[in-house]
């Protein structure tokens, strides 16, 4: 097995920001300085048993923090810092991850995200407190994923349940249901206005971009597969962005595994067979957004 010292690095960052502590409390904790962890995140051969506290101290096994078999991620924050990573190398993407994929997604969708992220924090004391805290970390991971995507601009085909962009349609662009009413109205517009974004993509068909919307219903676990130069690489989550969000509960698996990829990429042709695509994805996008329309 070919060690990649950078990887590793990448993983210690992502892990260090769901960790909630700062760079300064880890070193201090495992007897190291600031300045020999950030070497360590730049993928610097870090020694075994620094490896092994950094590995307890963020709560993973130091199988994932090196890279070995399957990285199980149980932090929104560090999964997406490492999506960002993963892009950041990526070729092309195929993405199943509910109605809207974050990367084709508009800016209004991405400047309404905090918000709608945060009306998901459950209530309860210390637990949302904390929650809230998080979510500045976890958008500025998202919008650094946003620039390394428009600067790379690394082909993406993207998956949409027809069921699934009903029902984001039915409720808006919320994080709970219960909000007061004018402030529905106004995510319901908001959900309107991305999907026929998506429309805009489905005409204009810009190069690099494919979107099949799949008349049926996904698989409830979201998944992409990057292709990078000489691997693939396999991302299975449970958190969601912007339709019925999750960024509370639930592991991510990260795998190159050739029997998982294979599996997974099976799945994904079947939806694209199957999937309406260009003109007549559009067509019926505009039709699924006249149905939900007011009055």
């Amino acid at each position: 097995m070919t060690i990649r010292f950078e990887e590793i690095g990448e993983r210690l960052r992502a892990f260090r920001l769901g960790s909630g502590l700062s760079a300064d409390e880890i070193a201090a904790r495992i007897g190291i300085s600031r300045t020999a962890l950030y070497r360590f995140e730049k993928g610097q051969v870090a020694k075994i048993d620094a490896l092994e506290k950094l590995a307890e101290l963020l709560d993973v096994s130091l199988p994932t923090l090196l890279g070995v078999g399957v990285e199980y991620v149980g932090s929104a924050v560090s999964f997406f810092e490492r999506l960002r990573q993963i892009e950041a190398a990526a070729e092309h993407i195929v993405v199943l991850a509910g109605p809207v994929s974050f990367l084709l997604s508009s800016d209004d969708f991405v400047d309404t995200l905090e918000d709608v992220l945060g009306e998901s924090v459950p209530d309860g004391g210390e637990g949302r407190a904390r929650g809230l805290d998080r979510l500045g970390e976890l958008m500025s991971v998202l919008r650094r994923r946003k620039e390394t995507y428009r600067e790379r601009r690394p082909g993406v085909l993207n998956l949409i349940s027809e069921a699934e962009m009903g029902r984001f349609l039915r409720n808006g662009l919320v994080g709970r249901l219960d909000l007061p009413a004018a402030l529905r109205e106004e995510r319901l517009a908001l959900a309107r206005r991305e999907a026929l974004h998506l429309v805009r993509l489905m005409e204009d068909e810009p190069i690099g971009v494919q979107i099949g919307l799949v008349p049926s219903t996904l698989p409830p676990t979201s998944f992409q597969i990057f292709r990078q130069t000489g691997r693939k690489v396999l991302t299975l989550s449970p958190f969601r962005l912007g339709e019925q969000p999750n960024i509370h509960a639930g592991v991510a698996m990260i795998t190159s595994a050739p029997e998982a990829l294979a599996l997974h990429e099976k799945t994904a042709e079947d939806l694209w067979r199957r999937a309406r695509k260009g003109a007549r994805a559009a067509a019926a996008m505009r039709d699924l957004i006249a149905r939900h329309a007011p009055g």
